[in-house]
C-alpha cells in the first residue's frame, strides 16, 4: 500500500471510530427519552424512580442524566414531580422508536425469534446508519418467495 493509500485509510478509518463515539453520545439520550415516552403513554407520568428502575441505574444516574436532557432540549421536569417530553424530545423518542422497530423487523425477518430480536435492536438502533435502514427497508419491501 503506498503512503497516500495509507493516509487514506486511516482517514477512513478515524471517520469510522468518529461515527462510533458520536452514536454513543446519543444512545443514553434516545434510550431515556424513548422510556420517558413509554412510561407516560403506559402510566400516564414518567417518574425518577421508575426510569431508574427500568433502566437498572440509581435515581442519582437518572436525576444527572435528566440534567442534561433539559440542557439539550428533550424534557421538562422539576424537582420531586413527573418528567415530560419537549416537542423535541417527542421527534426523538419518535425516530428512535421507527429505528428500533424497522431493526427489530428486519432480525425477524432473517429468523431471528421475537425477545432476541428486540434486545438485538436495542444496541443496532443507536449505531445503524440511516443507508442501511433504507435496505432494511428496500428488503423487507420484498416479496417472500415460497420456502
Amino acid at each position: 500500500m503506498s503512503a497516500d493509500e495509507n493516509v487514506h485509510e486511516a482517514s477512513r478509518q478515524a471517520q469510522r471510530f468518529r461515527r462510533v463515539r458520536d452514536a454513543h453520545q446519543t444512545e443514553v439520550a434516545e434510550d431515556y427519552v424513548e422510556l420517558i415516552a413509554d412510561l407516560i403513554e403506559q402510566a400516564g407520568e414518567a417518574r425518577v424512580v421508575d426510569l431508574a428502575g427500568r433502566l437498572g441505574v440509581t435515581s442519582a444516574t437518572v436525576n444527572n442524566t435528566i440534567q442534561r436532557l433539559q440542557r439539550d432540549g428533550l424534557v421538562t421536569s422539576k424537582p420531586y414531580r413527573s418528567i415530560f417530553l419537549t416537542a423535541k424530545g417527542q421527534e426523538v423518542a419518535a425516530a428512535a422508536r421507527a429505528r428500533h422497530s424497522l431493526v427489530r423487523e428486519f432480525l425477524m425477518a432473517l429468523g431471528v425469534d421475537a425477545e432476541t430480536a428486540d434486545a438485538d435492536a436495542e444496541g443496532i438502533e443507536h449505531h445503524v446508519s440511516d443507508a442501511t435502514l433504507e435496505a432494511f427497508r428496500g428488503h423487507l419491501r420484498k416479496p417472500r418467495r415460497a420456502r
